[in-house]
């Protein structure tokens, strides 16, 4: 079954098609089928960004379509960035570490009880004939209150993971992806297509 992923990210098309493999779904990015689909995230929740991303890609190549949205959920700050992580701050903050810095500022005085975060993603596959699989997962931390660790990108040098003992920047790409809310939305999809395979 060849199912289009809706991004233009081969490290995460390779992360994906590793775990999705054993079912067949051979995965191919839209830009291998000579697509870029700019879409305008409206939704107002990972749920509806997801479900855009993929609706989008699978009308414009007619075959099915594979879209996450993530981002971190901060509690004190009353869940953001949430569904805008990578567009916080606006044009005042174009790179991933004024980012990072700004939500370190908006945490300042914020005791490391109050710090608890989760990376979310949710992950939807659509079919033209309708069936759509939808699958979400989590991994929960705290926000370190400064930058640890050179791996990863985006807020993952201050989101510190207590079971780990480590940031995401500092526990290596392998670790990482194992614990991760993708792996975990995916584990989650996995589950939910072994279930709908057995009916």
């Amino acid at each position: 079954m060849k199912i289009v992923l809706a991004s233009q990210n081969k490290h995460k098309l390779e992360e994906i098609q590793a775990i999705l493999s054993r079912y067949h779904m051979e995965l191919t990015l839209e830009s291998e089928l000579g697509l870029d689909v700019d879409v305008d995230e409206t939704g107002t929740s990972f749920e509806e960004n997801s479900y855009l991303k993929a609706k989008a890609v699978m009308d414009a190549s007619g075959l099915p379509a594979l879209a996450d949205d993530s981002g971190l959920v901060v509690d004190a700050l009353d869940g953001a960035p949430g569904i805008f992580s990578a567009r916080y701050g606006g044009d005042a903050c174009k790179t991933d570490r004024e980012r990072l810095l700004l939500l370190l500022k908006n945490l300042q005085g914020v005791p490391e009880e109050k710090r608890t975060a989760r990376f979310v993603c949710v992950i939807t596959l659509l079919f033209p004939d309708g069936k759509k699989v939808v699958a979400r997962g989590t991994c929960e931390g705290v926000i370190a209150q400064a930058p640890s660790g050179e791996d990863g990108f985006g807020y993952d040098p201050v989101f510190y993971v207590p079971s780990e003992g480590c940031t995401f920047a500092q526990m290596g790409a392998a670790r990482k992806n194992a614990i991760s809310h993708r792996a975990n939305a995916l584990k989650k999809f996995c589950e939910i297509w072994d279930g709908e395979r057995k009916c």
